[in-house]
């Protein structure tokens, strides 16, 4: 049975007998935010079900392709829809697209995300700078052996969202006059909403917003040594002692009337980054 590493570098150089791009920046596009990738220029674009090893993206919302090009001068290799645990994949089947990101030669990862909001100074259609994540999955991608070629044994991640990065988003929302927020990115498995108690638990916890995606690919990428910007659209507030009820149609719909700022965002911080 072939390993992840193996299985990276047969889904890689599939990838490079498409395109001769080398990306130097990966982006992981979340729910209703997939639409950046269409501003990709000299695009060379690929189903997910074409390439070896990949899973397929089953949520409403998620095109499923990878998107690779130029965005504001830099080469860049998008994920039109990402994958998740409560799809039934595996930690590893998740994040093994970082892993052919990692492969194809990118440097930095800036994942996306729809967002439930805890922080009561949030608001609908606010973007979040991610500082930190709290892992409430109970799992983590990078349970059993480890390949060393693929990243150490022990990863540090007392600074797994980049702190360049970070600065680079804040002031570039500062000359696009958005109003960002910053916090911490609580990561649950899904499918369910979370209950009232377990908002008001995880925001005592200290998170500001809650999803269920982004970390097990935040792991991943600072075990293979990326830098990593991640930015949250809350979508609807969570605030366990006032919920009220909410659907994935309503987070879909409050995803694309943020979209236009939050690509105006990434293209600002793309643009900003060294060559």
């Amino acid at each position: 049975m072939k390993n992840i590493a193996e299985k990276a570098k047969e889904a890689a150089e599939f990838i490079q007998n498409l395109t001769e791009e080398a990306p130097q920046i990966g982006l992981i596009l979340g729910s209703g935010l997939g639409d950046l990738a269409e501003e990709i220029d000299q695009s060379v674009k690929i189903e997910y079900k074409d390439i070896p090893h990949f899973p397929v993206s089953t949520v409403e919302g998620h095109a499923g392709r990878l998107v690779i090009g130029t965005l504001k001068g830099k080469k860049v290799i998008a994920m039109q829809g990402r994958f998740h645990y409560y799809e039934g994949y595996s930690m590893q089947e998740v994040t093994f697209p970082v892993r052919v990101m990692k492969s194809l030669g990118a440097e930095f990862l800036f994942v996306t995300n729809a967002c439930g909001g805890m922080n009561k100074n949030f608001q609908p259609g606010d973007l979040m700078i991610i500082e930190d994540h709290l892992n409430m999955t109970g799992q983590n991608p990078l349970i059993g052996p480890n390949d060393d070629q693929l990243g150490p044994r022990f990863p540090d991640m007392s600074s797994a969202y980049d702190k360049t990065c970070i600065s680079a988003a804040l002031h570039a929302g500062e000359s696009l006059g958005l109003r960002l927020q910053k916090g911490v990115y609580a990561g649950i498995t899904g499918p369910a909403f979370m209950t009232a108690a377990e908002l008001i638990m995880l925001r005592r916890f200290g998170g500001d917003v809650v999803g269920m995606s982004t970390v097990p690919e935040v792991i991943v990428a600072n075990h293979a040594g990326l830098r990593v910007l991640g930015i949250s659209c809350v979508t609807d507030m969570a605030i366990g002692e006032e919920l009220e009820g909410v659907s994935h149609e309503q987070v879909m719909a409050a995803a694309a009337k943020t979209k236009p700022k939050f690509i105006s965002l990434v293209k600002e911080v793309i643009q900003s980054l060294p060559a």
